[in-house]
């Protein structure tokens, strides 16, 4: 009989648990977001959002998050700017115009600081960035990551993005190479190797961000200040979930797994195996802090001056104006409470 009991109550505990893990009413509410992608399909930096959706880390902190592509993380910002979504991951660049230019209320919660663009060409007559004076490169959008991107990289040349012709494609920059419609473009890395086996030829790297502006930074997670007013606490428990998600991609025990979650960026398993090493060897998602350093975030600043990104007279966004890195601090408490640390 007491053993009886003792199983009821142990399912009764288990059962209001589980009650109490399900956000209801205005609570179920406030743990709904939406979360704009960069890109259809979306750069290969969103493999973490996707993660930690299947992997089922929005579920372990009560989150219903619904993730929604756009043609470029410039777009999804546009749309965190009129409020038709709570965030996106963005350029930080595009970010640093948005508020300097327009005085757009958006702050930063978490950071990708290392980009991986170069600027590759299928013609061996193209050597310099001097040579790529006049040509057209394929970009994602006008004033999009690859356009800003490619500004930064022709500016040692002293060339401006009017002396290129930018072409914006959206995230097919790779199959216009392969179609053979681009001699340059500003691709990823994972992008270089499915437009090598595909055009069964070597593209050849003109030069990189990385060679450029060593110390930059790439991506960004961001909402208008009033969105993180009101949905702090689901802004965290993202947070803690993309935590989560990175030591979860981190294992080598779960590379397959992670491979196929990576299927939205249009990559085939295989492809996407191989980049995820690479980019884990760039620390290209955060390790142990929010990605928001002042001094990379402080250098795309001064960048964006020297390239006209921030255009004159207008005021640059100061560091403690663009982050709140006390989201994170409090996710790493979540996190740490939830593994029983």
């Amino acid at each position: 009989m007491q053993k009886n009991l003792t199983r009821v109550a142990l399912v009764a505990s288990a059962v209001t648990s589980i009650v109490l893990a399900v956000p209801t009413g205005a609570a179920a509410e406030d743990a709904k977001i939406t979360f704009g992608m960069p890109g259809v399909p979306p750069a290969f930096v969103s493999v973490l959002q996707y993660t930690a959706r299947d992997a089922g880390f929005f579920k372990k902190y009560g989150l219903d998050v619904t993730l929604r592509e756009f043609d470029s993380g410039a777009a999804a910002a546009r749309a965190v700017q009129s409020g038709d979504i709570d965030l996106s991951l963005s350029p930080t660049p595009v970010i640093i115009n948005m508020i300097s230019n327009a005085g757009v209320n958006m702050v930063t919660i978490y950071g990708m600081e290392n980009n991986d663009f170069v600027l590759a060409t299928t013609d061996p007559a193209i050597k310099t960035c001097a040579d790529v004076k006049g040509q057209g490169v394929g970009v994602d959008s006008i004033s999009g990551a690859r356009s800003v991107a490619l500004h930064e990289m022709i500016a040692p040349c002293g060339l401006k993005g009017s002396d290129v012709q930018e072409i914006p494609l959206g995230t097919s920059v790779g199959a216009a190479v392969v179609a053979g419609q681009l001699k340059v473009s500003v691709l990823h890395l994972d992008d270089v190797p499915v437009v090598e086996e595909q055009m069964k030829q070597k593209l050849s790297f003109i030069t990189s961000s990385k060679e450029v502006n060593p110390v930059n930074h790439y991506m960004v997670l961001v909402a208008l200040r009033d969105t993180v007013a009101k949905k702090r606490d689901a802004m965290v428990r993202l947070v803690a979930a993309d935590i989560d998600a990175t030591r979860f991609i981190q294992d080598p025990a779960n590379r397959d797994k992670v491979s196929v979650m990576a299927a939205p960026s249009g990559r085939s398993p295989s492809v996407a195996k191989a980049a995820i090493e690479k980019y884990l060897a760039m620390e290209f998602w955060p390790v142990g802090s929010a990605g928001l350093t002042q001094k990379n975030l402080d250098a795309v600043v001064d960048i964006q001056k020297k390239t006209g990104g921030i255009k004159p007279g207008a005021t640059a966004v100061t560091y403690d104006k663009l982050v709140d890195t006390s989201i994170w601090t409090d996710a790493m408490k979540m996190v740490d409470a939830k593994n029983g640390k």
